[in-house]
């Protein structure tokens, strides 16, 4: 007679299930923060009937999210390091939900600036912690493909962002863009505070000197940037000028603190450095192109906010799926072929889109070029994360995250700049299809600089450790 022998209990994965937390509760606070930015922008003009606010003051309602962001990414970074990773973002997401009660309240539009201010900050402090965060949870073979679920699961944002808030300003009202995250906030810290644990940086002190001459140089680059569409490049040399004159200040500062915030020895890695460099004008040519896209919609084929949003989707339901596979792949072949090939399709898309945009264009000329685009933008985010990280090691991860995230808010500024002072020499809104052309044509060119700053991340037999 044959005795069987009783199967094996199985262990339970705490680890991995501590892991898929982890992701999970980065991934919706990154995909809550893109959101927010996304739905703003197709509620305006229902924000300034609700409002009364002038043109100006509705530049500001998405100019001062962007602003406070950028300029505290670095301090948001440093504070993780010292106080905790955990706590810090935590933080940074009650903030974030505490602002969007104060927008959904605001009864005028000095109320509602002051609460983007506010979220500004609090994503700030929500952005380069979740890397930071996923980046201590998971090892590094395990890093990549876990980067490819989070920047798929904030890619959610993209294609559904215009679409939720068309949908929300048109069934509802403009406050409830703003309602939606005080829930979904509340939830999340109490899932951070009982699911996540504890990090901290090796270096616990704080680089004030370091601190103020990042967000000096931050404040006076964004913050000159905002304007270039309004007061034009030379309007906005004083601030410009002054806000590279701090970050050069910054770099020599950190070259002799005893505790820098932004070690130099991270930029002795090629990874690093290209990686970072990668990211600016990756963001900047993305941004860029969607500022435009969502107008040519609607000024060049006569959209309605919600048909704008819509026809946006398929371009950003690629970010959905490719960066997942993309994650898997990353560490077999390595990041410099998904970097330079994904900006390479985008590129080629935006001049695609370039040569059939016209009065007469049906969107489904366009349909095939935004589905390439959206595909090259998703193949490149999370090869393009993983080499920042991964180079960076454990001990500097939350410097290596404000420093990735940092640079990829001031390549989205830039790139909106420039395409903005293409889009006004090329003929403005006067000649819309023309300026539209020019824009779209200096977003490929970024991809290009992009692409050209991939092919010095390292292949993947010389990996740095």
């Amino acid at each position: 007679m044959r005795v069987e022998t009783p199967p094996t209990p199985a262990v339970p994965e705490t680890g991995t299930a501590k892991r898929r937390w982890v992701l999970a509760i980065t991934s919706i606070a990154s995909m809550m923060v893109v959101l927010d930015a996304l739905v703003v922008a197709t509620a305006l003009t229902a924000i300034k009937a609700g409002t009364g606010a002038s043109v100006a003051e509705l530049e500001w309602t998405v100019n001062a999210y962007g602003l406070s962001f950028a300029v505290l990414l670095m301090t948001a970074a440093a504070a993780g390091d010292r106080w905790g990773r955990r706590r810090v973002f935590t933080a940074g997401v009650g903030v974030f939900a505490l602002a969007s009660l104060v927008c959904a309240l605001a009864p005028d539009a000095g109320t509602l600036i002051a609460g983007r201010v506010l979220q500004g900050a609090g994503a700030a402090f929500v952005v380069p912690l979740a890397l930071a965060l996923l980046g201590a949870a998971f090892p590094p073979e395990l890093r990549p493909k876990a980067l490819g679920v989070f920047a798929s699961v904030s890619g959610v944002a993209v294609p559904f962002g215009p679409l939720l808030g068309g949908a929300v300003v048109a069934g509802i009202s403009w406050p409830w863009i703003f309602w939606i995250n005080v829930p979904v906030g509340a939830v999340l810290v109490v899932l951070a505070l009982t699911r996540v644990e504890e990090s901290h940086g090796p270096d616990r002190a704080l680089d004030v000197p370091g601190l103020l001459l990042a967000g000096a140089g931050s404040f006076g680059v964004v913050w000159g940037l905002a304007q270039v569409g309004t007061a034009g490049w030379t309007g906005v040399a004083a601030p410009l000028a002054a806000g590279l004159i701090a970050f050069g200040a910054f770099v020599a500062w950190q070259r002799r603190a005893a505790h820098p915030m932004l070690p130099p020895r991270l930029f002795r890695s090629r990874r690093f450095s290209a990686g970072n460099a990668v990211i600016f004008f990756h963001w900047a040519s993305a941004l860029g192109a969607t500022f435009f896209m969502a107008q040519f919609l609607q000024e060049g084929l006569g959209y309605g906010p919600l048909a704008a949003g819509a026809g946006l989707a398929p371009w950003g339901l690629t970010t959905v799926v490719v960066p997942q596979l993309a994650g898997r792949l990353v560490g077999r072949f390595g990041e410099r072929p998904f970097i330079v090939a994904g900006l390479g399709l985008h590129g080629l898309a935006m001049l695609w889109i370039a040569a059939a945009a016209g009065p007469s264009t049906t969107y489904w000329v366009l349909a095939a070029p935004l589905v390439l685009s959206g595909t090259g933008i998703a193949m490149c985010l999370p090869a393009v994360q993983s080499a920042v990280l991964t180079s960076a090691g454990p001990r500097f991860l939350g410097k290596a995250s404000g420093a990735f995230s940092a640079m990829r808010q001031l390549g989205g500024a830039f790139g909106v700049a420039v395409l903005v002072a293409g889009f006004s020499l090329a003929g403005g809104y006067e000649a819309f299809t023309e300026g539209f052309t020019a824009a779209v044509v200096l977003s490929a060119a970024l991809a290009a600089a992009g692409a050209l700053a991939g092919c010095f991340v390292p292949r993947l037999e010389a990996k740095e450790s």
